[in-house]
């Protein structure tokens, strides 16, 4: 029984992406554009990232720092977990006034 050969091209690529030293650059990235978020909370978000995320012009030159150091599906992972921090943040918030409304199922929901 003959074997599949590959092209050796295919085994020898090598993502340079997604190397520690790449990473270690893009959680710097990361990382100061979240921190510049927090920063301008007081400022007006007027830019649209990825997955709905919204952030003040004050930090876009860190933004374009970020998505140009990580790799696409990353950047719309790690905005998804932000937003979804901010989410339950607003949830667990002491201020009633900013608290958002938490809905559970209803038993209704699980009959037959």
């Amino acid at each position: 029984m003959a074997l599949e050969t590959r092209p050796s091209q295919a085994l020898d690529t090598v993502h340079t992406d997604v190397l520690s030293q790449a990473r270690l650059a893009c959680y710097k990235a990361r990382d100061a554009f979240y921190t510049c978020l927090e920063e301008q909370s007081n400022k007006k978000p007027t830019e649209i990232a990825s997955v709905g995320l919204l952030y003040p012009v004050e930090c876009k030159q860190s933004r374009e720092a970020y998505v140009k150091q990580c790799r696409p599906t990353w950047v719309k992972h790690f905005d998804r977990q932000y937003c979804q921090k901010k989410r339950v943040n607003r949830l667990l918030d002491d201020n009633e006034s900013r608290r958002g409304p938490l809905s559970l199922p209803q038993p209704s929901t699980f009959k037959d």
